[in-house]
């Protein structure tokens, strides 16, 4: 029981830190707190399935039409939304949440739902560490999910587009000064945020089913893990999913599966309680403020 704790609550681990990777990173960079974050997860997931069962397409060119595609409808969220109500917070997180909703509804609407909708894995085989039985799936996932937050490391210090990333996220009026288009790359946060959503999508939803439901979650665990970690930190960001990823699979183990969506919610509630701005988050504590 121990082994299956400590191997599948590092796989759980890097899973939420794949969830929240995106979302991370658009309010890093932007400011945005995008609520339609899980949405976007799942419609990357659904535009996978119907590219893949309904076109008839190889599974390769499925995979990168619904990401392409998940991503330019960030863009199009940005460039039409949140452009214009972009620095007023609440009207952000109405109009994500709003839009987030719609898309979930919409996707039932049109009867997405059932057991039948589900991504191939991968690679269908397992093998045995140690006394623990783990599929070459969750090996996949965390190899890509540690590539990925390395990936997002180095294009954000050694490129071009990820500099102007890291000017507007420190100070975005010296950015501007430098010439550098603040909107633009706002918009880029939010389409790299909404890529990234449909890459954990289509690397974890393998592992079960294609529920709509599954968005209101995602964007749960995605809250928690940067709300944990501190809101813009990718560190914080790596820590918090191992702590809460480690609480989760500890409460599956010894207590029952239902009480696993109370662990990000208390987790949210210690850390606003002990540290509002999280383990390494930048937002002034109160006693800063005043």
């Amino acid at each position: 029981m121990l082994s299956n704790t400590l191997v599948y609550g590092f796989v759980n681990s890097v899973i939420l830190m794949l969830v929240a990777l995106g979302f991370n990173l658009t309010f890093g960079i932007s400011g945005i707190a995008n609520f339609a974050y899980g949405a976007l997860y799942i419609l990357a997931a659904l535009l996978c399935w119907i590219f893949f069962n309904s076109l008839g397409l190889p599974y390769f060119v499925a995979v990168i039409w619904a990401i392409g595609l998940t991503a330019v409808s960030g863009a199009l969220m940005y460039r039409f939304v949140l452009q214009r109500i972009r620095g007023m917070a609440l009207s952000e997180v109405i109009a994500t949440f709003g839009i987030g909703l719609a898309i979930l509804e919409l996707l039932k609407y049109l009867g997405f739902i059932g057991f039948e909708y589900s991504l191939p894995v991968f690679i269908d085989d397992s093998f045995e560490v140690g006394m623990v039985v783990i599929d070459f799936q969750r090996i996949f996932v965390v190899i890509i999910g540690i590539a990925m937050a390395g990936f997002l490391w180095f294009f954000t210090h050694h490129t071009r587009m990820g500099l102007r990333f890291r000017g507007i996220a420190q100070d975005e009026r010296t950015a501007l000064s430098l010439g550098i288009n603040s909107d633009q790359v706002a918009m880029f946060s939010v389409s790299f945020g909404a890529a990234y959503a449909a890459i954990a999508a289509i690397l974890i939803l393998p592992l079960g089913t294609i529920n709509v439901e599954q968005g209101y979650s995602v964007l749960i665990n995605a809250l928690a893990v940067c709300i944990v970690g501190g809101l813009g930190s990718t560190a914080g960001v790596v820590l918090a999913s191992f702590l809460i990823g480690y609480g989760q699979t500890i409460t599956v183990t010894y207590l029952e599966s239902h009480w696993v969506m109370l662990v990000p919610l208390m987790a949210i509630l210690v850390i606003l309680v002990i540290k509002p701005s999280g383990l390494f988050g930048f937002q002034k504590e109160l006693e800063e403020r005043i």
